[in-house]
């Protein structure tokens, strides 16, 4: 029986424990390949392998394409034996100048990551290199190589499974082919980095050990900052957030002592592989929030070098479910994420003093602050719920697996308008989705008012008519409140307002046309659910008798095009609003995104 040796936290390890206030708690890796190991490195179809080159720099790659091909050999040693990109491989190509480590009395350093996308299973394993070599595959140069390669583990640690989205994977051949190499990011790698939903990392802790992990998320939670500009010799810079993990902070503490830094990042579709190594900073609280706002923790990458290789990886990979963990993805500050606008405005809290069910998931909230409140017409408010429904740290939490990621700060827009109630009132009508508006509507039962945290008020989603013609209003269901909110200082005979809800919603589809004069017979609603009761078939009678065209349908591009206007203003959902963006493309288009 093999026993584990207790290995110390590092220098870097126990700096990052310090700042982010994280318990005293043992370094959970083992000195050798346990039995979890072993059976990720026979049975996993991918693994990555990181290595530094002749300047000490980090790089990543990923190899495999069906299990087998690593197997165990005994005593501490790993076999590996793969088709590889023989010709721009950065790891292959640090492995074959270094001679895999000949002469090296301490062996050539390493690290991997076996990993199975589809059963969601990783595990960590770090040593040196015992021998190895790499070799032609094919009478012709086509840049495909075989490598064999024999390595002794010394440290192995098994991972959670968050953030893995699933994938399928097969075997395929490699027909390299360089596309770019540079310190900038050329328009197709930047392209593979915002698509991307997962990529590999290493880091090096002086010549002690190095550790490769991966990251991953929505597509897109890597951020291009700046693509870099040759001309002025400036290198491109990339962000991605930090989630919540096992607080083990092995990869940043590296990062604290040592920036270097090799990501690979693979198109599992095509093939192609971006090779990127750099100087990675840690940006902790503020300093995070400064680029990614509400995000406590991230790691912004100076580009060193950027490798683009088409059709580089020996596999390729069909996508499957995404991880049930991935937060929503965080826009930059200069992207126009909404939440960098309310950062940095003081704090009040109001109370919730009534609410009023408009449909089964449906509802309108009134809140009061013991001081005016100032706001336009079509602005949002900014709350703060994470007083109410933060639970603390979990690593893992199936229940409830976006709740780790959640900082309970929700925008919803101000449906009332400021001259319809008291100074120091507003409203907002949300429809019941996820905790907070769940946690909204649970309220109506609580006898004592409920206290929320409010962060302010923001936006500038303003209604312009002009003063000729017609201007479309789409609104998708709740996209409806940013046109609540201004109606009053409009005029409805120069628009046309097009509402796509749910039929369930007809009882406050039929209050809001016949609160605002005129607004029924510029009015087309279409309901897209299905499930008539005689309730709902008088509400559509309803409608119609006061002038509102009703359509028992989704919409289609042809309802609006049709409309001869060149500005159309739009309030729905991601779907939604991409789809009708695309119907419109060459208009013009004014609509206000909530995504951060």
């Amino acid at each position: 029986m093999a026993y584990s040796v207790a290995l110390p936290w590092s220098d870097g390890e126990h700096r990052m424990h310090q700042l982010l206030n994280v318990p005293e708690h043992d370094n959970p890796t083992s000195n050798f390949l346990t039995p979890q190991a072993t059976f990720a490195a026979n049975q996993f179809p991918l693994a990555a392998f990181s290595v530094l080159d002749s300047e000490n720099r980090p790089w990543t790659t990923v190899w495999g394409g069906e299990p087998g091909f690593s197997q165990a050999l005994g005593g501490n040693l790993l076999g590996t034996r793969t088709f590889v990109d023989n010709r721009h491989d950065p790891v292959i190509e640090a492995m074959v100048d270094q001679q895999f480590g000949k002469g090296n009395p301490k062996g050539m350093m390493f690290s991997g990551l076996p990993i199975d996308l589809v059963r969601r299973k990783r595990v960590k394993i770090a040593g040196r290199i015992v021998a190895g070599g790499v070799k032609a595959v094919g009478e012709e140069d086509t840049g495909v190589g075989e490598i064999q390669v024999v390595t002794k583990i010394d440290e192995s640690l098994g991972n959670c499974p968050k953030y893995l989205n699933e994938k399928e994977i097969r075997p395929a051949i490699p027909n390299p082919k360089l596309i770019s190499v540079s310190p900038q990011l050329s328009k197709q790698a930047e392209d593979l980095i915002k698509k991307a939903d997962l990529f590999f990392l290493s880091t090096a802790n002086a010549d002690i050990n190095m550790d490769t992990n991966h990251r991953g998320g929505p597509p897109g939670f890597v951020r291009v900052i700046s693509s870099g500009n040759a001309d002025e010799a400036t290198a491109a810079s990339i962000i991605y957030p930090e989630y919540s993990g096992n607080r083990l902070y092995q990869s940043l503490g590296n990062l604290l002592n040592n920036p270097a830094i090799g990501i690979c990042v693979p198109d599992f579709e095509t093939g192609d592989v971006l090779y990127i190594t750099g100087t990675a900073e840690v940006l902790i609280g503020d300093k995070a929030d400064e680029f990614l706002p509400r995000t406590n923790l991230a790691v912004k990458i100076t580009i060193i070098e950027a490798r683009h290789v088409e059709n580089g990886l020996p596999f390729r990979g069909r996508a499957g479910e995404e991880s049930p963990y991935n937060p929503h993805v965080r826009l930059l500050a200069s992207e126009g994420n909404v939440a960098s606008k309310f950062e940095k405005q003081s704090q009040k809290h109001v109370l919730l003093v009534s609410s009023e069910e408009l449909s089964p998931t449906l509802s309108r909230y009134r809140f009061r602050s013991e001081e005016p409140v100032k706001y336009k017409p079509g602005q949002w408010a900014a709350f703060d719920f994470s007083e109410e429904l933060d639970i603390g740290y979990s690593h893992m939490r199936d229940d409830d697996p976006t709740s780790l990621n959640d900082d309970f700060v929700r925008t919803f827009t101000v449906s009332s308008h400021p001259a319809d109630l008291p100074a120091n009132e507003f409203e907002i009508t949300a429809r019941l989705h996820g905790p907070v508006t769940a946690h909204l509507k649970r309220q109506r039962n609580f006898r004592t008012p409920l206290e929320v945290p409010m962060k302010g008020f923001g936006g500038d989603f303003k209604i312009d008519l002009g003063d000729s013609g017609v201007t479309p209003f789409i609104a998708g269901g709740a996209g409806i409140t940013p046109l609540l909110g201004q109606i009053r200082d409009l005029d409805v005979t120069k628009m046309h307002l097009f509402w796509t809800t749910k039929l369930e919603d007809a009882a406050f589809v039929l209050e809001t046309v016949k609160k605002h004069s005129g607004l029924a017979n510029t009015t087309t609603v279409f309901f897209t659910s299905s499930g008539n009761t005689a309730a709902s078939n008088q509400k559509i009678d309803q409608l119609r008798d006061v002038g509102v065209d009703v359509k028992m349908r989704r919409p289609m591009k042809d309802d609006f095009i049709s409309i001869n206007s060149e500005r159309f203003y739009l309030c729905a959902g991601n779907p939604f609003r991409k789809t009708v963006l695309e119907w419109l493309a060459g208009k013009e288009v004014i609509y206000e995104s909530f995504d951060y």
